[in-house]
């Protein structure tokens, strides 16, 4: 064993949300000692979590008892350039994967707009991306390798203890500790891309035309405006020609960062203030690059926030948001965040967001220190309407019984679950509001 067990008092999430009490707490190096962990835990009756780099707003990575830190877990295990496979362990960040693959002609097919979250997390909780040919990051998954309840590894692809896998690639962590993910990769690609403002409803006329004609489409709402900003990302095998590195330091350091944070401290400290405040975010013109696509897809993100993000039907989308603006200009909120817009492709998953949907997804955000709850509440009661999924790693108001007919394959997963982990070793607070006991 790397270390002893050990007590802490503390353990929180990225954001300062969600904060454990006194638990274990191991860090693991390799897989026989993940197993003796579990082991160690079934005997004593404890409940177990792991957690990676602590990007969930929700507390689905809360230990009560026995937290298993995977920060030493991030090891290529196998890489092969003609299958086009990658296999790493679980607590392997994106950024690392990002670069391994990079240096190895491969790439991930789609990404979500940042890198810190561990492959386990990030496929745990359906974290996806945008691009309506492209499906979230847990259909890319090829096999997974777990240690359940009772210590076994169990072996899963779809092939090899089928229903196991299908759930397990958005599993939430309940329903055993994921040691391997082998996932299928691309050969590596540039991407040009095209940033600018537009006119919101201009855009959302046109917004089936944006989303065809261009692999990876987002926009930006700037509420307290008319103004949304946009991001198109077009694949290309061309030559890059990226951001000078004074140029990229203004636009994605300075600006996205520094200075909008600087803006969102006043905001919080004036929110009156912030009407006038937002109408400088869409004066940011027009710009025009290209560089490799891992780079493209993820950004970095210095200022903090709470986020709540919802996927609803592809066809929804437009609605949605049109409600969604109507209600905060009915409503009296100073909203100092865009309200982001992303596109996926559907797939089987059964807990996956995109389950037997194209999908559209509507993400809001509060800057940290602000209360979030009232304008969180008001869009999920909106995304209600529309049978939303919210994401897993995000916060929301849901429970098992609002969200079990939203998902076609709703009880396939619990007859997993209770077949994997009928003791619920792996299970918390959170995941037994949104999945039941």
């Amino acid at each position: 064993m790397s270390e002893t067990p050990n007590k802490t008092l503390r353990w929180s999430n990225w954001a300062g949300n969600q904060r454990t009490g006194l638990v274990f707490q191991n860090t693991p190096e390799t897989e026989s000692e993940l197993q003796q962990l579990i082991q160690s835990a079934a005997k004593n009756s404890l409940r177990v979590k792991a957690v990676g780099s602590g990007h969930s707003f929700t507390g689905i990575a809360l230990a009560e008892q026995q937290l298993i830190d995977l920060s030493k877990f991030g090891q290529l295990i196998a890489i092969d350039q003609v299958a086009q496979t990658v296999t790493v362990q679980s607590g392997m960040q994106l950024a690392v994967l990002n670069q391994i693959l990079d240096h190895n002609g491969l790439a991930m097919q789609n990404l979500g707009d940042i890198a810190y979250q561990t492959i386990a997390g990030a496929i745990s909780t359906s974290t996806h991306g945008t691009g309506a040919k492209f499906t979230g990051i847990a259909a890319q998954v090829l096999a997974l390798r777990i240690v359940l309840a009772n210590g076994e590894i169990a072996d899963c692809s779809a092939t090899e203890n089928q229903d196991l896998f299908n759930c397990a690639r958005v599993g939430l962590g309940a329903l055993g500790l994921i040691s391997s993910v082998t996932l299928k990769v691309v050969p590596k690609f540039n991407l040009v891309v095209v940033e600018e403002p537009m006119r919101v409803d201009e855009l959302l006329i046109n917004l089936d035309q944006h989303i065809s004609e261009n692999d990876h489409f987002e926009f930006f709402w700037v509420p307290h405006t008319g103004w949304a900003l946009t991001k198109r990302n077009n694949r290309s095998l061309e030559p890059v020609k990226p951001m000078g590195k004074m140029s990229h330091w203004y636009a994605k350091t300075l600006m996205e960062n520094y200075a909008f944070g600087a803006v969102c401290m006043l905001g919080r400290a004036k929110p009156s203030l912030i009407p006038k405040l937002a109408k400088a975010l869409p004066a940011s013109g027009r710009n025009e690059y290209s560089d490799s696509s891992f780079k493209v897809f993820a950004s970095k993100r210095i200022v903090k926030f709470y986020e709540m993000e919802y996927a609803i039907p592809r066809e929804a989308c437009a609605e949605a948001l049109n409600r969604v603006r109507r209600m905060v200009g009915d409503s009296g909120f100073f909203l100092n965040f865009p309200v982001e817009v992303r596109f996926t492709a559907p797939d089987e998953i059964p807990l996956s967001t995109a389950s037997n949907r194209e999908s559209a997804y509507i993400a809001v955000h509060i800057y940290k220190g602000m209360d979030y709850v009232p304008y969180f509440k008001e869009v999920e009661s909106i995304m209600n309407s529309y049978q939303g999924r919210p994401h897993w790693g995000k916060l929301h108001f849901q429970n098992a019984q609002t969200l079990a007919p939203r998902y076609p394959n709703w009880n396939l997963f619990q007859s997993v679950r209770d077949q994997v982990d009928p003791k619920r070793m792996f299970t918390n607070a959170y995941l037994e509001t949104v999945l039941g006991k």
